[in-house]
Parts: structure tokens; sequence; C-alpha cells
């Protein structure tokens, strides 16, 4: 393995030789090193981009804390256009700097990391508003990250059990697609939202009782089952959609939609109240679903237990644990939250289903897994960073922005590539991930 050596100088000298100082090496990986450098030059070609857009920034750029429907309304915040973007490329410039000489240590990489974000956000922003009839609704762009996240955070969170277990879970998106249809189905026939998403539940344990069997009794390949169920969902909902819910949509296909749930005192509160606290029922459950995910992974038995299993399920067997059992709980656990996941897509938007809903969104559930390095809490704020871009791109697109809006609906995907590839680099799945157990 290649290692770059730094020396560092220390205190203590040779043996009979005084206050000559000697010299500690510092080794970095050769894993780190090519993070820290595709990290560095990724964060310097967007500086360098913020400087080439300097030549079609003019004007203000003008940003709004509220809403035109608050009750309380916030001053607009105007920023010189060219000034704040260059601003921002000297940051990105800086940032980049310090990462490819490789002398940041202990916590400073990640304050250059969160600078360097911050300065791409703002740098962006500011370029698109600048010289815009409309300011950037600033409130909206958070309320709205927290909307288009909710189903992705419900769809990480059944990825980060599966593959916690041992079991990939690629049939995230088809979860989601037979959730959606069951609620919007049983929805439309009962009025009920908890019917609904009680259906969808159903829909999404039963998808998961397929992984299930024939990954972890079968032991099929995990990756090619998660594929033919994917198709089996899109298959099985085309055609029901197709025969039955089209034909008769005023009776299949009109369910309840969801309104938000203002909690009071809290909702009131200016900015924050709008954003955080006047969301609707499933939104709050992912919130909450993100700390019992937690809780369940590092302060239970059965945690330890599904942990083990996707490390060493060898050694889970030696001390008389099931490891089948562990398997079939865990993915059963994840189905529920894949269930209440897709049931956001016909709840939350028009009540109706149509083919093909989620359009993805269980593939950007398993990249946030990943780049969330499987871990519950990292993975929900890997979704809210592409709920973030996906409303940013759509809200660009009410400015009239200089960009092409064909790059705008791509930006989200782009964005998810780039932050895979460029700023997460190898990380190292559970050992037993996808590995099929035979006692």
């Amino acid at each position: 393995m290649s290692t770059a050596v730094e020396p560092t100088a220390t205190g203590s000298g040779e043996p009979g030789r005084v206050g000559r100082p000697a010299v500690e090496q510092r080794v970095e990986s050769a894993e780190k090193r090519r993070q820290r450098l595709s990290t560095g030059v990724l964060i310097g070609v967007v500086g360098l981009l913020l400087l080439v857009a300097l030549g079609s920034t003019s004007g203000q750029a003008r940003f709004a804390l509220s809403n035109a429907f608050d009750e309380v309304q916030l001053p607009t915040v105007a920023l010189p256009g060219l000034a704040t973007v260059a601003g921002c490329a000297v940051l990105c410039l800086l940032a980049a700097a310090a990462f490819l000489s490789g002398r940041l240590t202990g916590r400073l990489p990640t304050v250059a990391g969160v600078v360097a974000g911050l300065a791409v956000v703002l740098g962006f922003l500011t370029w698109a508003a600048a010289g815009r009839d409309l300011p950037f609704p600033v409130s909206n762009q958070f309320a709205g990250t927290l909307a288009l996240a909710t189903p992705l955070v419900l769809g990480a969170l059944c990825g980060v059990l599966c593959e916690r277990a041992g079991v990939v879970n690629v049939s995230i998106e088809g979860q989601f697609l037979t959730a959606a249809f069951a609620a919007a189905v049983v929805g439309s026939l009962t009025g009920s939202v908890t019917a609904a998403i009680l259906a969808a539940v159903v829909a999404g344990l039963v998808m998961a009782a397929l992984l299930a069997l024939f990954a972890i009794n079968y032991l099929v390949n995990q990756v090619v089952l998660g594929v033919v169920l994917n198709l089996l969902a899109v298959g099985i909902t085309g055609f029901l959609f197709d025969q039955l819910v089209q034909p008769a949509s005023q009776r299949y296909n009109a369910a309840p939609v969801l309104e938000p749930l203002p909690i009071p005192l809290l909702e009131k509160i200016p900015f924050f109240g709008s954003v955080l606290f006047s969301q609707n029922v499933l939104a709050y459950l992912a919130g909450f679903a993100v700390l019992v995910v937690w809780l369940l992974l590092y302060r239970s038995t059965w945690g330890l237990r599904v942990r083990a299993t996707g490390e060493h399920p060898e050694a889970v067997d030696t001390v008389g644990i099931s490891v089948r059992a562990v398997r079939w709980s865990a993915v059963l656990a994840g189905g529920l939250f894949a269930g209440v996941g897709g049931s956001f897509f016909t709840l939350a938007s028009t009540g109706a289903f149509s083919k093909e809903f989620t359009v993805g969104n269980g593939f950007i559930a398993l990249a946030a897994v990943i780049m969330g390095r499987w871990r519950p809490v990292l993975a929900a704020l890997m979704c809210l960073f592409f709920g973030f871009v996906t409303q940013m791109a759509s809200q660009l697109q009410t400015l009239s922005t200089p960009m092409p809006s064909q790059f705008l609906l791509v930006l989200p995907y782009v964005a998810t590539i780039i932050a895979v590839a460029g700023l997460v680099g190898r990380v190292r799945p559970p050992a037993a991930d996808g590995v099929a157990f035979e006692k």
C-alpha cells in the first residue's frame, strides 16, 4: 500500500544527544489520500466555475425569508451579486488548496468541507438569483426539502436495516411502487388516510417477505433478486392500473390527500414554524423513525444481533442465535418503513397513482444508504441533501435563470453522482453484506 509520509516534530531527543528533536511520522493511507485529492479537485473545479459565472452576474440577489402567507413577514435579504459570487469562489479555491496540500488535520477537513459546501450553495444561488424580478424563496426551499426528503429517509432506513443484517436491498424502488399503488386503491375505496397507510405497509411487508424468502431461505443472488422484484412491482402495478384502476379512476384512484398538520404555538415561530412545524404527519413520522432506528440498532439487544449478523454471521450462529431469524426480522422491519415511504407518493401529492410513479426514488434512497455509510442519521442527512438539490432545481425554474431547464431537471441526479464519486470516496459495507449464510 502506497503511503504519503509527513514529518512532525516532537520534544524528545535521541539518547545521548540532548536538545535534538525526534521526528514523528504521520502516515496517510492511499485510500485517504485519494479521497482528499478528489475532494480538493472537485471543490477547486466548482470554485473555477463560480469565477467563470462572474461574467454573467449582475445586479443584486434577493432572498425572501418568508412566503406570502406567513403572518409575520421577515425582511428580504439583498446581496451584491458580483461580490458575493467572487467571495464564494475564493473560499472554494482556498478550501481546495488546503485539501490538496494535505496540511489539514483533526477536525479541520470537516470545517473546510462545510465552509466550501456553504460557499458553493450561496455562490450558485446568488448567481442564479442576481438581477431577477422575483426573490429566491428561502422558506419554501427548506420546507420543500423536508417534504421531498420524507420518502427518501424512510426508504434509506429500510436499506440500513436490511444491509446491517447482511441482506442487500436493491428492491426499495419496488417496495415504494407497490406501497404507493396499495395506498391509492385502498384510500380511494375507504376514504381513510389511516387505511391507506396500513395498506401501503402491508404491501411493503409482502415485498420484503419475498426478498427475505428468496435471499435468506433459497440463497438467491441478492442483487439480481432485487432487480427482479423491481421488475415484478412495475409489471404488477402497471397491469392492475391498466385493467382495474384506469377504467374506473373515480372509484379506485381518488385517495384522500394528507393535509399539513401544524404544531400549535411552534408553527407561529417566524421562518422555522412554516419550515419545521407545518408538515404532514408522514414527515413527522420520518424524523421520529430516524431516532427509533438509531435506538434499535445501537441501544438494543436486537440491534446488536443485527449488526453482528451483518459483520460475522458464523459467530452469531455459534452462540445459538438464528441468523435466518435475525435477517428475516430486519428485512421485514425495513419493509414496514418502505411501505410508509411509498404511501407518501400517493397521499402527499394528488391522491392518484400513475405507472412507475416513484421515478427512481428507491435507488436514490439506496445511494443515500451508501453515502451515509450504513448509519441511519448520516443516511437521513444524505436524503436531505438530495431533497435540497431537487427543491432548488424546482425553485430556480420559476426565476428564469440562465441555466437550461433540461439541466435543472437532471441536476439532483448529477449532484448525487458527484457526491458519491467525488466526496464520499470508498466506504466499507458490513462485512457479510450480500453474503448468503448456509448453516
